[in-house]
């Protein structure tokens, strides 16, 4: 057998590997391989599309790398107490509310959760004052019917980052130990 033909079988174990990866980042590891060994089928059997293909790909997975472990390293550091909450800014929008402004009340059907950048919020049923750094609106996640728990208000202006479930499901899957952070 040649090293062509090795290269071939090597890159199409490498390919199948991706497919049963479940994280992103074993997933990505393995790619940027089977994209190095089709490189090299297709340069040693002249395969010029192949070549070409993963030429473009290495790259393009090496980023999607990179980008991914500093996703990581900011939600660990989350994990371990630092508040800051700049790695979930591309994940949101922002959402400004004014002095009286009820952000959600209880029973409402929920599909977002919010983080508070500035300003005052209050929880009314229960009187939890909601700071910058504070996360809410998350437990309606976590009941069967997705209804708020309870009505949030705004008591001084401020700004929120505002993230759908469906955002943070994804973020889930792609990094299992988010679940910290927002539960600590």
């Amino acid at each position: 057998m040649s090293v062509g033909e090795v290269s071939g079988y090597v890159a199409a174990t490498l390919v199948f590997m991706t497919f049963y990866m479940k994280t992103m980042v074993p997933l990505r590891v393995i790619g940027i391989c089977s994209n190095c060994a089709f490189i090299t089928y297709g340069f040693i059997g002249g395969l010029y599309p192949v070549l070409i293909l993963h030429a473009i790909l290495l790259p393009l997975n090496s980023l999607r790398l990179r980008e991914m472990l500093q996703l990581t390293k900011q939600v660990r550091a989350a994990a371990h107490g630092d508040p800051n909450m700049d790695w979930l800014k591309p994940f949101t929008s922002t959402r400004h509310a004014k002095a009286g402004e009820v952000v959600f009340r209880k029973g409402d059907a929920a599909n977002d959760m919010f983080v508070v950048l500035s300003g005052h919020f209050r929880l009314v049923e229960t009187g939890i004052e909601m700071i910058s750094g504070n996360v809410v609106g998350e437990f309606a996640l976590l009941t069967p019917e997705h209804s708020r728990t309870q009505t949030l208000e705004c008591v001084e202006a401020g700004i929120l980052l505002h993230i759908s479930y469906n955002h943070i499901e994804q973020l889930f899957f792609r990094i299992p130990s988010l679940g910290s952070t927002f539960c600590s």
